[in-house]
């Protein structure tokens, strides 16, 4: 017997006539017919069907199998191989089988370790199953040889024919790069048309449906017939297939290699009713867009992205981002809404556990639940903020929402630049996402959600757009129904959104943006109202954070007064905060260390807890000076007290300002230098002063850069003072802007300013008359403390703050 490795050519491989010396002894089934037995083991083969003359390895794992080869090597090596009908049957039963098989001689076997078994076959004639005689350990039949029709002999038809089938034959292996000279010699040496059906047949990559239909068909020719239909398929797909690979040699890549292979393990995972991962995600996806109820219109984007993402490699980058915006799409809440407590009272109620005052914005949150109650189709409102820090903007947006029961998103806008913030990145680029707006409806899960921006006026701006041009869309009640955003092109209805923006000043918002807001004003607190917040909210959120109880610290309503007045100087109380918190660790500190409480803070030991006082705003100006005027200013900080200085010297009648004064300042300083000069004979001193004397303007601090139409006043009557060395009474402050002709003219932030003063210990404020209408806005507990005069002229300023 020859070498194993001359016998196992490949599964399917048949021996020619020419072959017969080169190999074994080819065993002539016509010969041996007479010497094969009726009764013979059998044994089932999964996934291929063995022809006639066909030399065939096998590997026998099955324990059936293995007693059914080991039954025909103890006897005459005659075994009956028929193909069952389910590869997947481990045990199969008769009804599992095909009828129709191939009696087989066992050429050489080999027994392993583990009891399995390797054999090499060759097949010798067709029989038919008549009967199971033997169905226990392994199976034996009784068989019926299956004799060929007999060939006629050589037509012109059936030459024809096996020509056409060895050109088929060979254009495929020949695009399989399979075809050499010894294949074709054998193709061409075969002159019988079954011997020649059967070759090709077994080479084919035929179902196995297929091949048994093949086996079965007796007649010769017919079967050529049937081979040949086969082949010119077959011919078909390889020219196909060749010329596919023919047109992307040379461009394929990695990605596309992957992408081939992958279809093809698709296309196995189908046939052997297997799901592949794609498929499994592309369900998913079905399943997610339906359970989110998406408007028609992006339901369509959304299937339509879908099919994209089908027919795309799954490890390519485009796959990717498709399948990014297919989660935003699907988790955005398009349809996701909160409902509403429409209850005044709960709202009235909530506003009021969480701050103290600030009656102008809980009733206009209270006007919008009662709107509500009348109109639930009423659109969300536009709310801005404006206040300085430590007022509790950004906690009464939090207030709101819990009122409304609603979700609270905030995000800050401060330093922001750059346009695609709001609007989103194009999904063009890498790592493009939607803007913050979005962002933060998908974090909460909601369309109407309370969304608090911070910082809106410290906004950016440069070469990568302007984003407070973006928001005007988000902003705007009668655009926001169909906000776009770049990223996903799809309009996402804002109008259900209540927005609330915060800001220290309006200066720096841009006109267009503010018109589209409703902007109210939180002042500040007074001395009486950082008291009672002190009293109710600071001081019982600082124990509890600290550990403490209110049975270990009390603070007397002098120790909270004082930290109110000489350690802290703000519009807010979160400084107040600060330094309630110091002391509350202060006095953890000690009961850690093991002394006993309580612990009580009075005005007579509140320097042991915080130090020395910080501020002491009585003694900034103790006695009344000549050229030294009180100004009021409203910066980001609230309401503040601002002293100009004016001093006169020799020189050549110059002006001179410094304190980092800008252009509106330096302007005021300027139209009360030229009143002063032209009412020099009405204030009593002489008219050619100016030509020998500089005029020097100062105002303290000169670190911190001044501007505001509000000085203009205050400027003027420290430079007449000056001029005619009358002291300026130390108790009035005051705040306006001067005209040529001596007017006073409005200024805002009236009630910071009225603040910043009491702040100071000034109690007489001179306002413009045009200013009276703002002092309804005024507490009346403020107004009790201030003594507020309307003037309409510099005259009348001049009267009442100069001592005679």
């Amino acid at each position: 017997m020859a070498d194993e490795s001359e016998i196992e050519h490949r599964m399917g491989t048949h021996m020619a006539e020419s072959d017969k010396d080169d190999l074994i002894t080819i065993i002539d089934g016509e010969a041996l017919e007479a010497e094969i037995p009726t009764v013979l083991p059998l044994m089932p083969v999964r996934d291929v069907v063995i022809f006639t003359d066909m030399l065939l390895p096998l590997f026998v794992g099955r324990e059936r199998s293995v007693k059914a080869m080991e039954e025909a090597i103890e006897t005459d090596r005659f075994l009956f191989l028929a193909t069952q009908k389910d590869s997947t049957t481990e045990d199969p039963k008769p009804e599992d089988i095909y009828t129709v098989g191939t009696i087989a001689r066992i050429l050489r076997m080999l027994k392993l370790p583990d009891g399995q078994a390797k054999a090499l076959v060759q097949g010798v004639v067709k029989a038919r199953i008549l009967q199971y005689v033997r169905k226990r350990s392994y199976y034996r039949v009784r068989i019926e040889p299956i004799a060929e029709v007999p060939f006629q002999g050589m037509t012109i038809e059936t030459e024809a024919l096996m020509r056409t089938v060895r050109d088929h034959a060979n254009k495929i292996l020949e695009l399989r790069g399979e075809l050499t000279s010894d294949v074709g010699n054998i193709l061409e040496e075969i002159d019988d048309p079954g011997k020649l059906a059967d070759l090709v047949a077994s080479s084919l990559k035929l179902k196995i449906e297929e091949s048994q239909e093949l086996l079965e068909i007796a007649d010769p020719v017919k079967r050529l017939e049937k081979v040949n239909e086969f082949l010119t398929r077959e011919v078909e797909i390889s020219a196909m297939q060749a010329k596919i690979q023919s047109n992307v040699r040379d461009e394929i890549s990695k990605n596309q290699r992957d992408y081939f292979l992958r279809e093809q393990m698709r296309a196995i995972h189908k046939e052997l009713g297997e799901t592949d991962e794609l498929a499994e995600e592309i369900d998913g996806y079905k399943k997610r867009i339906k359970r989110a109820k998406l408007p028609n219109e992006v339901e369509k984007e959304a299937l339509r992205q879908l099919k994209r993402l089908e027919k795309m490699h799954s490890e390519s980058a485009e796959a990717t981002i498709v399948r990014t915006y297919m989660d935003w799409l699907v988790e955005l809440p398009w349809t996701k809404t909160t409902k509403d407590v429409l209850d005044i009272k709960h709202a009235r109620k909530v506003l009021d556990s969480d701050h103290y005052g600030l009656d102008k914005v809980k009733d206009r949150i209270l006007e919008y639940l009662s709107v509500r109650m009348l109109n639930p189709k009423m659109k969300g409102p536009i709310l801005c903020f404006v206040g300085p820090p430590g007022v509790g903007k950004t906690s009464l947006g939090k207030a709101i929402a819990r009122a409304l029961k609603r979700k609270f998103v905030r995000i800050s806008l401060g330093g922001i630049r750059d346009e695609a913030e709001i609007r989103g990145h194009r999904r063009t680029y890498i790592g493009a996402l939607p803007g913050r707006i979005l962002q933060g409806l998908k974090q909460c899960g909601s369309n109407n959600p309370v969304f608090m921006m911070d910082e809106i006026d410290k906004l950016g701006v440069d070469f990568r757009g302007d984003p407070s041009s973006a928001l005007l869309e988000a902003l705007d009640p009668e655009q926001n129904v169909g906000f776009s955003d770049h990223y996903l092109n799809m309009p996402f209805d804002l109008s259900n959104v209540m927005f609330i923006l915060t800001a220290n000043l309006t200066d720096t918002i841009p006109p267009a943006l503010l018109d589209r807001m409703e902007v109210l004003t939180l002042s500040g607190y007074s001395e009486d109202e950082k008291l009672m917040i002190a009293r109710k909210h600071l001081l019982p959120r600082q124990l509890r954070e600290n550990g403490l109880r209110s049975k270990n610290l009390s603070l007397s309503q002098g120790a909270l007064r004082q930290i109110i007045t000489e350690y802290t100087l703000e519009a807010g109380v979160r400084n107040l905060e600060r330094e309630i918190g110091s002391i509350c660790r202060k006095v953890a500190r000690k009961i850690a260390e093991g002394q006993k409480g309580p612990f009580q803070i009075t005005r007579k030991n509140l320097h042991k807890f915080l130090g020395v006082p910080k501020y002491l705003p009585e003694m900034d100006q103790e006695h009344s000076q000549v050229g030294l005027s009180t100004g009021l200013a409203w910066t980001q900080a609230g309401g503040e007290v601002l002293y100009v200085e004016v001093s006169l010297y020799t020189g050549k009648g110059e002006l001179i300002l410094t304190g980092q004064l800008g252009e509106v300042m330096q302007e005021s300083a300027r139209a009360a230098l030229s009143y002063a000069r032209a009412n020099h004979k009405s204030l009593d001193f002489e008219e050619n002063i100016f030509e020998n004397m500089d005029v020097h303007i100062h105002v303290p601090a000169g670190a911190i850069p001044k501007d505001g139409p509000s000085a203009g006043i205050a400027i003027a009557t420290a430079l007449v003072s000056a001029l005619s060395k009358m002291p300026v009474k130390n108790y009035v402050a005051m705040t306006g802007e001067i005209t040529l002709r001596g007017r006073i003219l409005p200024v805002g932030g009236l009630k910071e300013k009225a603040l910043g003063a009491l702040r100071a210990g000034i109690r007489t404020i001179i306002i413009p008359e045009k200013n009276k209408k703002d002092l309804y806005e005024i507490p009346a507990s403020l107004k009790r403390k201030l003594n507020f005069i309307p003037v309409s002229h510099m005259d009348e300023v001049l009267s009442i703050a100069l001592e005679k």
